[in-house]
């Protein structure tokens, strides 16, 4: 599970200083003590997006809490599920806002490949889950190198774009404090904050203003349509 070989050759020097530290040797025993307990741990890929998604490729950042916690759920990417599975309501609304704001078709699935392969990494600060059971491996470790990867990222001077939605992925706001980077805010896209204030998902413009943004800084823009 913690094996990072195809990992993007830019991402490799953090991951090896972090699993060498305290913290990161850390949330090793913690891992291997749950699978001795015969716990279920999702994904089997927790460092999914580091692979599809290199340090010098990234454009944009889309800042996720947690793996999904269902059986086939997870992946490795944020909000991303396999085109087996049944979407899930946080994705239906992105896929909604896609719609609004940039008259996208809604996908049949929740395949969100083909963003990571342009350029968005789709990371959650959390990488692993046990089933059933949210948010079970936050506070292990895993904030402390998703700190570090996004530092990486908020270091390299090439303009990018971080999409914050919900407070947690806000509080990550201090990480890109100082850099010549936009970041956009909204609520969650769960179906519990969509639509409320103070900056409702439903509504943002993310997905167009993002690409305003990279055009206006000479950077390639995201062919937000083009999901696998």
């Amino acid at each position: 599970m913690l094996t990072f070989d195809r990992v993007q050759s830019d991402w490799q020097s953090t991951l090896e200083t972090f699993f060498a530290s305290p913290i990161g040797l850390s949330l090793k025993d913690f891992l291997q003590t749950r699978r001795e307990a015969q716990a279920v741990i999702f994904p089997s890929t927790p460092f999914y997006a580091l692979e599809l998604t290199s340090l010098a490729e990234t454009r944009v950042v889309i800042v996720g809490q947690d793996p999904y916690h269902g059986v086939g759920q997870a992946q490795g990417l944020a909000f991303h599920v396999p085109a087996s599975i049944k979407i899930p309501p946080s994705l239906k609304n992105i896929h909604k806002e896609l719609l609004r704001d940039l008259g996208i078709p809604l996908p049949k699935t929740g395949e969100l490949t083909g963003w990571a392969k342009q350029g968005v990494l789709l990371l959650n600060t959390s990488l692993t889950v046990e089933e059933g059971e949210p948010a079970s491996h936050s506070k292990k470790g895993w904030e402390h190198l998703t700190d570090q990867l996004l530092k990486k990222v908020a270091e390299d001077s090439n303009p990018k774009v971080f999409l914050l939605w919900g407070n947690h992925a806000q509080s990550k706001k201090r990480l890109f404090e100082g850099t010549n980077h936009l970041v956009l805010e909204a609520n969650h896209p769960s179906p519990l904050s969509a639509n409320r204030p103070p900056v409702p998902f439903i509504g943002c413009g993310h997905f167009s203003k993002t690409n305003a943004w990279l055009k206006e800084n000479g950077q390639q823009t995201i062919d937000w349509e083009k999901f696998i």
